[in-house]
C-alpha cells in the first residue's frame, strides 16, 4: 500500500510555525540562563576584560546552536527542512564569526592596558597560556572557514575541497569547548553554572553525533539498501528503484529527499541529495536522477546487487503543512520527481499540477505524471517553450490565468533556483498567503 498522510486541515499552531517557537524560546531561554552567569560571576580585572567575556560566553552558545542547526533532528528537519536550516546555519556562522573576532580583540586589549604593554607583545604573551592558545587556534579556523564561506570564493571551490574545510568546524568546536572549560571563571562561577555548561555542551554534541552518525549507521545497518533495478527514463535521466529489509519501518515520506552513496561505484564521500519520484510503499525507494554531473551521469552504471549508503530521509516538502484542499505542484526539469511521488500519496484534494520544461522530450516521468493526474480528476499544464524566446508562464497573470483560485490553495513549487524565484516572486504578487507556499531547495550546501 502507498504511504498515506492525513490532510493537514490544521486546528492548530501550524508545524512550521511550531518548530520555529521551538527554536526561539531555546534561543531567549538560554540567552537569559548567559546573562544571568555574566552578572553574577563578578566583574573582570578591568571594563574591557569584562565586556570580552560577555562576547565570549554568547560565543560558546551561539556555536551551540550552529551544531543543533546542522544536527538534522527530524522533529525540526520535517517541520522547517534542511534548506532553511541550512541557511540559518550560514548567516549565523557569519554572526558568529564576528563574536569570535570582537572576544579575542577585546581579550588582547585588556590584558594590553592591565599591563601597560603593546597589544603584539600581549598576543604573544597569550599565546604561550594553554587555555588562550586554544582560544586563539579555534578563532583562527573560524576566520578561516568564513573565509572560504564567502559567496566569491565558494563559488570558486569544489563541493568536495570546500565540505573538506568546513569539517575542521568540528575542531574549532573540540578547542573551543578545551578552552571554555580551561577557564575557571566561566565554567567554575558556581554549581549551576558548571552543571547548565556541561549539559548545554553535552546536549549540542550529542544532538549532532546522533542525527549526523547514529542515526545514519543504525538505519543502514537495519534496512541493508541495496540497487534492484536501474532503469533510463530518457537519453539524460535514469531511475535507480532500492531495495533493502524492513522498509515500513523508514520513516519516508513523499516529497522528501535522501543523501545517496554508491560505495562500489563512487568513492565513499561522493554524497548527492536525490528526491524520492516515488511515494514510499514500504517495499523499495526510487530516486530518478538527470544527468548534470559525474555521480548522477554514472548512475546508469549501477549494478543490481549495489549496495547504498543512504542519509535521511530529509525535508519539509510533504503533505503535512497542507492547509487547503486545494493544491497546485509546480515544476521545473528534473523538479517534477517529489512533485509527482506527492501525487502518488493517497491524500483528498484538488490537484492541478504546472509542469515547466523547454520542450516535451525533456519532461522526465511525463506519462506517469499524466497517469496519477488523470485518476486524481486532476489538470495538468505542460509548460513549454524557452525563457529568452518569450516563454514566461509564471508571471503573475498568466499563472492566474492557469489557476485563477491559486490564492486559496496550498502551491509546493521545485525546480531551478531562477524559476523557483519567479514563481515565489508571482505568488506574493498575487497575495497567496506565505503559510500556503511550500518550497525547499534540495541541497547539501
Amino acid at each position: 500500500m502507498v504511504a498515506t498522510s492525513a490532510l493537514g486541515q490544521r486546528s492548530g499552531m501550524a508545524p512550521v510555525v511550531q518548530a520555529r517557537v521551538a527554536l526561539w524560546t531555546f534561543v531567549v531561554v538560554n540567552v537569559a540562563i548567559v546573562e544571568v552567569l555574566f552578572v553574577t560571576a563578578g566583574t573582570g580585572k578591568n571594563e574591557v576584560l569584562a565586556v570580552a567575556k560577555f562576547f565570549g560566553l554568547h560565543a560558546a552558545l551561539v556555536m551551540m546552536f550552529q551544531l543543533l542547526l546542522v544536527a538534522r533532528l527530524p522533529w525540526l528537519d520535517r517541520r522547517i527542512g534542511m534548506d532553511r536550516l541550512t541557511s540559518w546555519h550560514r548567516w549565523v556562522g557569519f554572526g558568529l564569526l564576528w563574536t569570535i573576532l570582537t572576544h579575542a580583540t577585546l581579550i588582547v586589549l585588556g590584558y594590553a592596558t592591565l599591563d601597560d604593554s603593546s597589544m603584539g607583545k600581549t598576543f604573544l604573551a597569550l599565546a604561550g597560556v594553554p587555555a588562550s592558545l586554544l582560544g586563539m587556534l579555534a578563532a583562527a579556523v573560524v576566520v578561516v572557514i568564513g573565509a572560504v564561506s564567502t559567496r566569491g570564493v565558494r563559488r570558486r571551490l569544489r563541493y568536495e575541497t570546500w565540505h573538506a574545510l568546513h569539517l575542521l568546524l568540528y575542531l574549532a568546536l573540540g578547542m573551543a569547548f578545551a578552552h571554555q572549560l580551561i577557564e575557571t571563571t566561566t565554567f567554575k562561577s558556581s554549581v549551576f553554572a558548571m552543571v547548565y555548561w556541561w549539559a548545554l555542551w553535552l546536549f549540542a554534541f550529542g544532538s549532532l553525533i546522533v542525527g549526523r552518525v547514529v542515526v545514519p549507521l543504525v538505519r543502514n545497518s537495519r534496512h541493508q539498501f541495496r540497487v534492484a533495478a536501474v532503469v533510463p527514463e530518457s537519453p539524460t535521466a535514469v531511475s535507480v528503484y532500492v531495495t533493502g529489509r524492513h522498509l515500513e519501518r523508514l520513516p519516508a515520506l513523499a516529497g522528501q529527499f535522501c543523501v545517496w552513496r554508491f560505495p562500489g561505484h563512487n568513492h565513499w564521500w561522493l554524497a548527492n541529495p536525490f528526491s524520492l519520484s516515488a511515494a514510499p510503499n514500504g517495499r523499495s525507494l526510487r530516486l530518478t536522477a538527470k544527468a548534470v554531473g559525474s555521480t548522477s551521469a554514472g548512475l546508469r552504471n549501477l549494478k543490481v546487487g549495489t549496495r547504498v549508503f543512504l542519509e535521511g530521509p530529509y525535508g519539509a516538502f510533504t503533505t503535512l503543512h497542507r492547509s487547503k484542499p486545494g493544491v497546485v505542484l509546480i515544476a521545473g526539469g528534473v523538479g517534477v520527481t517529489p512533485v509527482r511521488s506527492l501525487l502518488e500519496e493517497h491524500t483528498p484534494g484538488d490537484f492541478v499540477v504546472l509542469y515547466r520544461v523547454r520542450d516535451e522530450t525533456e519532461a522526465v516521468l511525463l506519462t506517469e505524471l499524466r497517469q496519477l493526474v488523470h485518476a486524481r480528476r486532476g489538470r495538468l499544464h505542460l509548460l513549454t517553450g524557452r525563457t529568452d524566446q518569450g516563454a514566461r508562464p509564471f508571471e503573475p497573470a498568466a499563472l492566474h490565468h492557469l489557476v485563477p483560485d491559486i490564492a486559496q490553495r496550498d502551491v509546493y513549487v521545485c525546480g531551478p533556483p531562477a524559476m523557483t524565484a519567479a514563481v515565489l516572486t508571482s505568488l506574493r504578487a498575487l497575495k497567496v498567503p506565505g503559510g500556503q507556499v511550500h518550497a525547499e531547495k534540495f541541497s547539501l550546501a
